[in-house]
């Protein structure tokens, strides 16, 4: 008999244990007490990654039906700009991080482009996990679902400040070429 692929977490106890306390940090924004996150970690599959794979492509809209939590390695989480959809990194986040949720919530395209930095181990919530939580466990979906949508407030909150940073710069820049418009014309 063949081992899964993606054996549950809590076969590996030291990296369960490793995930529960993880999701319990502050940087989480989870709210869960010590059993609560050994009752999520029981949903999660532990996952293997070398350096340079790309976890997760802006735009994809398959593979949705995932999150991770990173256990160890780092990861690059980079989002395409201009026409030609450039990369450019916006963070690279390490263990403890969260990433993928906002696709498996609402089953959009993937926002971002994740690409490992590092050989990583992280642990996978499937949408299948998530569901078999919130028939078993409704105060612990709940609980994950109020953090992730915690975390995802934040960044857009995040994203509205760095916006009026930059329309405040394109406003300078427009004034700064009315300027020398203007000083030809008198010229």
């Amino acid at each position: 008999m063949q081992a899964p692929a993606h054996p549950p977490l809590s076969d590996v106890p030291a990296l369960a244990e490793r995930a529960a306390d993880l999701l319990r940090t502050p940087g989480a924004l989870l709210n869960l007490t010590p059993p609560e996150a050994t009752v999520l970690v029981a949903q999660m599959r532990l996952v293997h990654f070398g350096p340079g794979v790309t976890l997760f492509r802006e735009g994809d809209d398959v593979r949705l039906d995932h999150l991770l939590l990173v256990l160890e390695g780092e990861v690059s989480i980079e989002v395409g700009i201009g026409g030609s959809m450039i990369p450019v990194a916006i963070s690279v986040v390490g263990p403890g991080s969260v990433i993928g949720e906002m696709a498996l919530l609402d089953g959009s395209p993937r926002s971002a482009s994740c690409t490992t930095i590092s050989a990583v181990q992280a642990a996978a919530l499937s949408r299948q996990g998530l569901e078999k939580l919130i028939d078993q466990q409704p105060r612990v979906a709940a609980k994950l679902l109020i953090g992730l949508g915690s975390r995802t407030g934040e960044r857009l909150r995040a994203l509205g400040e760095q916006l009026q940073m930059y329309a405040g710069v394109v406003e300078q820049q427009q004034q700064q070429i009315d300027r020398l418009k203007a000083g030809r014309a008198a010229g």
